[in-house]
């Protein structure tokens, strides 16, 4: 695989978030996919060492760096130690940029602190039942009264959304004329109102709590609506990149992990006397797909060279989110495929690999999403084509 570009500090921030996983997260996440969701300490410990929140200013108690190649180091280093399914980075570089890119000083300094530390643990509530990636569809409602809004609604699929203690929930505001005519407010725990139903079961990421939230005449003081009223649908839009950036390395990780557990395994592994790793069909088939990872992570890593310098395009992310998960899948069915009965059964890895990776090319934006925004760019009037001869 090609170098990557990496600093000698963000190296060393890797290794130490790799002994961090080791020590603190890896041992308990069998408990944690038993009990269906991450312990709350967690977040904690991860807040103490520094690994939780890296971006934010020091005055929030973050290290102020907001290179995204620190988070690239913590999504792959928690997906290579198969802690894929605490989604800290959900909570720290998905939800936590809303505060500080639509908030104002206020909002950051009551809030930003305790989500730096891992005292407050963050979730976003955009799905509903019958709105999944059409936000137009969305019922949720909320209606100005004096002092504060009345939010009403409830939302499905939440991630973190057991253990969450801060929900940015969008909802409309002006649903009779405009279905994009959204506001984004900061719900907390207690309000009176706000309640959650179940912690969803899943087919894979297990320890993730998946959870239904309600919302029953919740009184949102007007000082935790975050940004302007109305802009809540433009606002989701603008951090749909970052989002599907982030994806892109998780899936990716994920992909990388599936080969080398496949790999360990053939190696080892023997059939009519020889090992599985020997079989010419073998060597085509991971080759194959080393190829493909070594081609995806080129891409993915220059997107991320470009989301730094702020030049990432919405088409970009979707490209790398399409590729990623869609490969993500098919690292993981190769690798059972390779393990044999084995493969099905839940103490090889592999097993997990499988069942966790499907989701990936559902959320955040399904492959058939992916593909119509992909899709529109290249159909669009403003399209470049990559050659420009006349034929």
């Amino acid at each position: 695989m090609l170098q990557r570009a990496f600093t000698e500090e963000q190296q060393m921030f890797r290794d130490a978030y790799r002994k961090f996983l080791a020590a603190e997260i890896v041992p308990h996440m069998e408990g944690w996919r038993e009990a269906g969701i991450v312990d709350r300490a967690a977040f904690r410990k991860a807040g103490e060492q520094g690994f939780l929140m890296v971006w934010p200013d020091e005055k929030y108690g973050g290290m102020g760096d907001p290179d995204f190649r620190f988070e690239q180091i913590i999504i792959e280093e928690t997906n290579y130690a198969r802690a894929g399914d605490w989604f800290n980075t959900l909570h720290s570089r998905l939800v936590g940029p809303y505060l500080t890119r639509f908030g104002n000083e206020e909002q950051c300094q009551r809030l930003l602190p305790k989500c730096v530390s891992g005292e407050s643990i963050l979730a976003i509530a955009m799905t509903e039942p019958d709105a999944g990636s059409d936000l137009a569809g969305m019922r949720a409602s909320a209606v100005e009264k004096d002092d504060h809004w009345v939010l009403n609604g409830s939302k499905t699929f939440i991630s973190n959304g057991i253990n969450a203690d801060i929900v940015i929930v969008a909802a409309k505001t002006d649903p009779d004329n405009n279905p994009h005519h959204m506001t984004l407010f900061i719900v907390e725990r207690g309000m009176p109102g706000f309640e959650r139903g179940r912690n969803l079961k899943k087919m894979g990421m297990k320890a993730q709590d998946t959870a239904e939230l309600f919302f029953n005449d919740v009184k949102v003081p007007k000082a935790n609506v975050l940004g302007e009223p109305g802009q809540g649908f433009i606002y989701l839009m603008k951090g749909l990149a970052e989002e599907r950036l982030l994806g892109a390395v998780g899936y990716l990780a994920s992909a990388q992990l599936s080969f080398d557990l496949t790999l360990a395994y053939v190696k080892e592994r023997k059939a009519f006397g020889k090992t599985v790793s020997a079989f010419q069909n073998t060597q085509f088939r991971l080759a194959d797909l080393r190829t493909q990872l070594d081609f995806a992570q080129a891409y993915v890593d220059q997107c991320v060279v470009a989301f730094n310098a702020d030049q990432l395009t919405a088409v970009d992310a979707a490209k790398a989110k399409l590729a990623t998960s869609e490969l993500q899948v098919v690292a993981a069915d190769i690798g059972v495929q390779f393990h044999g009965g084995n493969g099905y059964m839940d103490e090889y890895p592999i097993s997990r690999q499988y069942t966790d990776a499907k989701i990936s090319t559902i959320y955040a934006g399904s492959s058939e999403v992916m593909k119509i925004i992909i899709s529109r760019d290249f159909l669009g009037a403003d399209y470049s084509p990559f050659n420009t001869r006349n034929f």
